[in-house]
């Protein structure tokens, strides 16, 4: 095991001018990326900035253009030699876990360089080394457990003790939390540290910008496949990433042009005593037009399953809605949609969109029959003219609209999913987590399409576990404590919403006010 007496001086890691090309794009220009050993070093930057492009390199996946290079300490690698790079120390857990869920763990760990003799794999051995890199991350799972029977959290841990089994001496992370809970992110972060303490260089990839405050020694931002710079930790501020990362200043990240104060606003949405008589107990609030109310709270709070009450997607065991002051009977999706309601889920791939179809067939879906004339033909005209105006309305990046959704960023799937619901004319729009897994620049432009939707007076519901964006974002919050709203939060004198009370509100240290 290395520890701090054994980190040598000078970087574990140097990547100098790497420069990658697809044909006529250029995914690096001349990169350069040094990290020591026992640090945690941050690598930021939007989705296409060239990260992933630049630690594919790193780990031999990919081949750099002519001149560029990569050593590690003081050693260089053969680039374009996956085994060259693992040899050298190199180990990655990207985002998408590869466990084969069917096997156990320790297979899993070994799958592919299990010990042998002549051909037989030597159990025992491989069960014993198996229980010490199991140990070295402070987990006491028996070998024999199915990968299956583990939680996302726990497989996460699996996955970091199989790169641990190779020995790396540096260790890439790439976006490790975006399934965990946080509990189990909190259990990651402790492993990270003791990681860093034991001498291995870890180089953590993340949209997150509170993980990477809490973890990181240094910050090297990429954009538009060039190095904006790297940052120390003491050099770190939201300003400073915010205007690396987007080339502009974080004052216009949430910037509202909508009118904010809607006192005197109808109501368009109103809920009474809404309950599911499990997760949601009597819970009411109002939502008037050209409103954006945030719905804040810890994890297991309710505010998904009180989301879900008001669209259908869940029953109520009792309570009543009404739109428009009118009261409205809504027990399933459709009757929502109907009554004027939009909901984007927080399951964006799994319940929002059809990963297999184009970009084109996903926005108008929900909205072909209107195309039809009296004969049942459909008019794709009309459907090519719509997603070209979802194309330039919410800036959708890519070739055309005929690529798959499932080949798209988080941000522009996220993006195709909210033209598609927009499509509907709603006026009620609810948004469950809309910037989970996506770059700071889809965030912008998400925030963007926010402040759009209200200046046309549709009614908002924004759920957002992210503090500074439910603050920054919402013209008021209400909070959510153990399936009850517990507090209405407005901006104070100075116009800034306070997060210390919404957390107040959210633990159940502050006194529940009316709504």
């Amino acid at each position: 095991m290395v520890t701090k007496e054994h980190i040598a001086d000078g970087p574990i890691l140097e990547m100098r001018d790497i420069l990658k090309t697809f044909g006529s794009v250029k995914a690096l220009s001349g990169v350069s990326l040094t990290v020591n050993a026992g640090e945690v070093h941050a690598l930021m930057g939007e989705n296409g900035a060239g990260k992933s492009t630049l630690m594919k390199i790193l780990s031999g996946a990919y081949t750099p253009d002519e001149g560029g290079t990569v050593s590690v300490a003081g050693r260089p690698i053969v680039p374009g030699n996956p085994q060259a790079s693992k040899e050298a120390g190199i180990a990655v857990i990207y985002q998408e876990l590869s466990l084969a869920p069917n096997l156990t763990i320790m297979q899993n760990i070994y799958l592919g360089v299990e010990h042998s003799n002549f051909g037989f794999v030597r159990n025992s051995k491989q069960r014993d080394k198996c229980i010490t890199v199991l140990e070295r991350l402070g987990l006491d799972f028996p070998p024999e457990m199915l990968v299956a029977s583990l939680s996302i959290g726990e497989r996460q841990m699996v996955e970091i003790a199989r790169a641990l089994s190779f020995n790396p001496r540096i260790l890439v992370m790439d976006e490790p939390t975006t399934s965990l809970t946080s509990h189990e992110a909190d259990r990651l972060f402790k492993v990270i540290h003791d990681l860093k303490y034991q001498g291995i260089a870890i180089i953590y990839i993340s949209h997150r910008m509170e993980e990477v405050y809490a973890l990181s020694d240094r910050v090297t931002v990429l954009r538009d496949a060039e190095l904006v710079g790297t940052l120390d930790r003491d050099a770190l501020s939201p300003e400073t990433l915010v205007s690396m990362m987007v080339g502009r200043n974080v004052s216009t990240f949430y910037k509202k042009t909508h009118v904010a104060d809607k006192a005197y606003a109808r109501v368009v949405l109103s809920v009474r005593g809404l309950s599911d008589g499990r997760k949601v107990h009597d819970c009411s609030l109002d939502v008037r037009a050209g409103e954006v109310v945030g719905l804040s709270g810890l994890v297991g709070s309710g505010r998904t399953e009180l989301a879900r009450l008001i669209y259908g997607a869940d029953t109520a065991s009792k309570g009543e809605i009404f739109i428009d002051g009118k009261a409205t009977t809504i027990s399933s999706p459709g009757d929502g949609i109907a009554a004027g309601i939009a909901y984007l889920t927080e399951d964006r791939k799994g319940l929002g969109l059809f990963l297999d179809m184009s970009i084109k067939e996903n926005v108008n879906i929900s909205v072909i029959s209107n195309d039809a004339n009296r004969l049942g033909f459909l008019n794709f005209s009309s459907a090519a003219k719509r997603s070209d105006k979802a194309f330039v309305e919410f800036g959708i990046r890519a070739a055309n609209d005929t690529v798959t959704v499932g080949s798209l960023s988080g941000g522009n799937q996220q993006k195709v999913l909210l033209a598609r619901l927009i499509e509907s004319d709603p006026k009620i729009v609810i948004l469950d987590e809309p910037t989970r897994g996506v770059d700071i620049g889809a965030k912008s432009e998400i925030y963007r399409l926010i402040d759009a939707l209200a200046q046309r007076d549709v009614a908002i519901i924004l759920i957002s576990s992210d503090l500074p964006e439910i603050v920054g974002v919402s013209d008021r919050v209400l909070v959510m404590n153990q399936g009850r709203i517990s507090g209405e939060v407005r901006s104070a004198s100075d116009g800034v919403i306070s997060q210390q009370e919404i957390m107040a509100f959210s633990t159940g240290t502050a006194t529940a006010v009316p709504v």
